[in-house]
């Protein structure tokens, strides 16, 4: 069983998102650390990339502000290694098609397995493209993270056919960011894809508060909490750690 499939044994799992290299390199590691050790059950790790498309304006400054920094996939890499030797939460990337196909997919994907990812999200690659990764996403047992919108119910079936690790359930349209009020009917999405695969699913964009992550985790093995934790980042930079897990903390699923 892979560690991603252990977060989900026999309870709800609080999956994190911030985005590598914010403020920097030296505080990611320190974060990481933090939250696997505050409750976090997995860690989402944003690559910054120039153009995040799916992103709201929360994370794609997160993102300047990372590459602004010096942050570079290289120096994730080895900031990675260096934490794997403190902790085995499981670890995600979360990347934009781009940066991988730029740097090398067989590159990046034996890249990740030195370091200890577990995981990738990629939100801009369509399912039909999904083979663009999937032969070395299996030859280095990096999970490739299905996701399933509002948008996609029709397609639920093909969406999460061999689905790995877990279902990323988009909570609404648009993009990433903090929101006050969830309107889309998550149980319905939830109910199609409970209907066709055993892969736990976890619900994410616009979840910020304990409260919503509550109600959501009554539809979903796990919920994911990015926007609200990388604004804390930004108003704290590098002191932001105290402050995480202190949010992450109130968190109860």
């Amino acid at each position: 069983m892979s560690r991603i499939s252990k977060a989900f044994e026999g309870k709800k799992a609080l999956i994190a998102f911030i985005t590598g290299g914010d403020p920097d390199i030296e505080t990611t590691e320190k974060l990481i650390i933090a939250m696997a050790n505050s409750g976090v059950d997995i860690i989402e790790i944003g690559i910054p990339f120039s153009d995040p498309a799916a992103e709201g304006i929360v994370i794609q400054k997160a993102s300047e502000r990372a590459l602004r920094g010096g942050c570079t996939v290289d120096k994730l890499f080895d900031a990675l290694k260096r934490v794997r030797e403190k902790t085995d939460i499981p670890l995600l990337f979360m990347s934009y098609i781009n940066p991988i196909f730029v740097y090398g997919k067989e590159r990046f994907m034996k890249n990740c397995k030195e370091c200890g990812i577990d995981g990738i999200i990629v939100p801009d690659l369509p399912f039909e493209e999904r083979d663009e990764l999937l032969a070395e996403c299996q030859q280095h047992s990096i999970e490739q993270i299905a996701m399933v919108a509002p948008t996609s119910l029709e397609r639920v079936e093909m969406l999460v056919k061999d689905a790995k690790g877990f279902i990323y359930c988009v909570s609404s349209l648009g993009v990433t960011g903090v929101r006050s009020e969830i309107k889309t009917d998550i149980a319905e999405i939830i109910d199609r894809v409970k209907a066709v695969t055993d892969t736990p699913t976890a619900i994410g964009f616009g979840i910020s508060t304990p409260q919503q992550a509550k109600e959501m985790a009554n539809f979903a093995q796990g919920v994911i909490v990015g926007s609200a934790i990388v604004k804390i980042i930004e108003k704290h930079g590098r002191d932001c750690i105290e402050p995480v897990s202190r949010f992450i903390k109130e968190f109860s699923l």
